[in-house]
């Protein structure tokens, strides 16, 4: 991106629920002279948007666009360096974005939980991605930082220790207080919908490998319920576990080509006659899930208790918001690594705005790694991410553990 352009980032969905997190979020740390523009579908409400933000964002330009139009999008992306969007389902709204700043070799973030949106992104936009020099960045919130970062924690660490290569891992939810998005809800129904409707999709879902750069013998499948070993703690499988597990496998693909990993991602219940009881409720509640969205009339029952696009939860509610998550690693020769990601938001809104707005400002200073494509959060920022996130109050942190006597502590 020799040419100058006009902006250095443009949000766009600025008007959602976790569009106005983002840009309230931006507003507060952009460094002064980041030139950054608001854009939505509808002027009148980026108009209240940008009347509410503090500071010189009162002045951020405004551009009014429809995400559906090749053509928009492509003067979207020539007009910017970076575009940060919260525009889901991103099945349905996604792909001209992506081709736009693939061309235009513009830098891309999103919050994509989608498998079969990324999948056609990878086919649609990573070779011309590659030969314009972006770098188009899936699932920058929640899902799926906190997986891939933590993955990317104990790789290092395991290289820098000569401890061999990690060969299984597996992400424990071992706390988390906070909602589940409206926009989130309304891609995984749009999925749903889609596999319905077209039963050639489903292979692509249900593939480990649906995302990575190369075939290899990756995965085990949903964890039952089972008991940890190392903590006594019972577990479920993780709502999340189908999207995440994708991603970490394309960030390891890219990173270590077809080495196997086995990983997965697990819901911890406790300890205790209760914990049984408890993972094989959360095991019930994911099927349940996925089979309330299976049919139109059931979907219209989870509908109503589910949030909708565009809601959620009150500052007051998000204030209380909060999680952790600690993954466990083995590499080839038998060291155990266990590393834990956590924040003082709620992770699907104000953590997740945090996340997104750092890739972003991550992306227009020019930081992580030299990698183009459409990558993953660890392939494409890295460290740098992890830097960014622990000035905002998030723990990225990690132990190498060999014995009770022998804990060495891995975070910068």
């Amino acid at each position: 991106m020799t040419q100058q352009r006009e902006h250095d980032l443009v949000l766009v969905g600025a008007t959602g629920f976790v569009g106005r997190l983002t840009a309230a979020h931006l507003a507060r740390t952009a460094p002064a002279g980041t030139r950054v523009a608001l854009a939505g579908r509808s002027l009148p409400r980026l108009e209240r948007l940008r009347a509410e933000l503090p500071g010189t964002a009162r002045g951020w330009p405004l551009l009014v666009v429809d995400v559906s139009s090749e053509r928009a999008c492509d003067e979207l992306a020539a007009g910017t360096r970076v575009v940060a969007t919260t525009v889901g389902p991103y099945a349905v709204h996604g792909l001209p974005l992506v081709r736009a700043c693939a061309r235009s070799g513009t830098h891309y973030a999103d919050l994509a939980a989608e498998v079969l949106f990324v999948r056609r992104s990878i086919e649609q936009a990573h070779d011309a991605a590659t030969a314009s020099g972006a770098r188009i960045v899936h699932s920058c919130g929640f899902d799926s930082v906190p997986s891939d970062l933590a993955m990317m924690l104990a790789h290092e660490a395991a290289r820098a220790d000569g401890a061999g290569r990690l060969v299984e891992a597996t992400l424990h939810v071992r706390r988390v207080r906070g909602g589940i998005s409206g926009g989130t809800v309304d891609s995984m129904r749009q999925q749903v919908v889609t596999l319905r409707e077209d039963p050639s999709t489903r292979r692509t879902v249900a593939d480990p490998d649906a995302l990575a750069a190369t075939r290899t013998a990756y995965g085990r499948g949903p964890a039952p319920v089972a008991r940890s070993r190392r903590t006594g703690r019972w577990h479920g499988p993780s709502v999340m576990a189908g999207y995440n597990t994708r991603v970490v496998r394309r960030s390891w693909s890219l990173v270590e080509g077809a080495e196997p990993l086995l990983y997965d991602e697990v819901v911890d219940t406790g300890r205790g006659w209760q914990g049984p009881l408890k993972a094989a409720a959360v095991a019930g509640g994911t099927a349940g899930l996925a089979a309330a969205m299976a049919t139109a009339p059931t979907r219209r029952l989870a509908d109503r208790m589910l949030p909708a696009p565009g809601e959620g939860p009150s500052e007051e509610k998000r204030k209380a918001g909060m999680f952790e998550v600690e993954t466990e690693a083995v590499t080839t020769l038998g060291a155990h690594y266990v590393v834990t990601v956590g924040a003082p938001y709620d992770p699907g809104y104000d953590g997740t705005a945090v996340m997104l707005g750092q890739a972003a400002l991550a992306l227009v200073a020019g930081e992580g790694s030299d990698r183009v494509g459409v990558l993953t959060p660890w392939t494409a920022l890295g460290d740098a991410l992890a830097d960014r996130l622990r000035r905002f109050g998030f723990t990225l942190e990690g132990r190498r553990e060999t014995g009770a006597r022998d804990v060495r502590h891995i975070s910068k």
